[in-house]
């Protein structure tokens, strides 16, 4: 477990290959949109620097807060070239709600009921609800809860969605709070990088709903669950990991949670925060710094991109 003193101290490095030869973490815990690639396309030398890594002998995991399942997941980094067998697998958001939600050994699990409202996508395709039982209604009053997977269209009990603005979907939600339902969001994330633009995530609707007084269950990062689940899957503890991201409220933060050692990407969704322009420049040590205590997470590496 790390210490609170080591929290506020952290390393800087043009790229993560001092911190693979000198600490020889045994699993590495890689989050996808902001460091591996942009949804579109591979950042500049992220498949290089996967395959250097894999010669050190590290376990390497995809920790995702994506709604979709884990081999969805696989499947795309497939399509943009990645080679899948460097990985022991993947563990998304989605695929730990879609787990939890048909197993329901888990006591606030097996109390929902088995309505719900689905928030989910219509451009980005929408998340099938198959083998887990649910009715999916379009009327909070027969809502026994809320489930996110996205946040551009509300469900159907036809399998088909409705398309709808943020704005219509937080009024459904302040419907959903005065009932005092609860709330599953399957993608903890409030924006994720795409083409370099920012796309607001179902995080920002779970936020929404916790202001409204409604009760969320966050299934990903940072929560303790989706790094316990990596560790157990390496076969690893937390001395022996390390997790990268790009996000310090939910990868940098749950690593500090569950005491791993943690590498910051500043080239992803902070970026412009940080004074970043393009794909490789530097953050000053100051901006991080500043940045690190507005979120109060704190990394142990500081890196410009996943690069070798």
């Amino acid at each position: 477990m790390l210490q609170s003193s080591e929290l506020h101290l952290f390393q800087t490095f043009n790229g993560l290959q001092h911190i693979a030869k000198t600490h020889q973490f045994k699993a590495w815990f890689l989050d996808q949109f902001g460091v591996l690639h942009d949804g579109k396309q591979p950042y500049p030398g992220a498949i290089s620097t996967l395959q250097k890594l894999a010669t050190t002998g590290a376990k390497m995991v995809i920790i995702s807060n994506s709604s979709r399942r884990a081999s969805t997941t696989m499947e795309k980094m497939k399509s943009l070239g990645f080679d899948t067998s460097l990985f022991l697998g993947a563990i998304t958001s989605g695929e730990l709600t879609h787990q939890y939600l048909q197993r329901r050994d888990d006591d606030w699990f097996a109390a929902l009921g088995k309505s719900c409202i689905h928030m989910t996508w219509k451009g980005r395709g929408a998340i099938s609800l198959e083998g887990l039982g649910l009715q999916v209604v379009d009327k909070v009053e027969e809502a026994e809860f809320v489930l996110a997977h996205g946040t551009e269209a509300l469900g159907l009990s036809s399998g088909a969605s409705c398309p709808m603005t943020l704005e219509e979907l937080e009024k459904v939600l302040e419907r959903c709070a005065a009932k005092q339902i609860p709330m599953v969001v399957a993608n903890p994330d409030f924006v994720t990088v795409e083409a370099r633009d920012l796309r607001v995530m179902p995080g920002t609707l779970a936020a929404k709903y916790e202001k409204l007084g409604g009760e969320v269950k966050w299934m990903g990062k940072p929560d303790k669950i989706i790094y316990k689940s990596a560790m157990e899957l390496a076969g690893v503890d937390a001395f022996d990991s390390i997790a990268v991201g790009d996000s310090l409220h939910h990868d940098i933060k749950g690593a500090n949670a569950v005491g791993i050692r943690s590498a910051f990407i500043t080239g992803g969704i902070h970026a412009t925060e940080l004074g970043v322009n393009s794909f490789g420049e530097e953050a000053t040590l100051s901006s991080v710094q500043a940045l690190a205590s507005k979120y109060d997470a704190y990394p142990s590496f500081v890196l410009p991109s996943f690069t070798w």
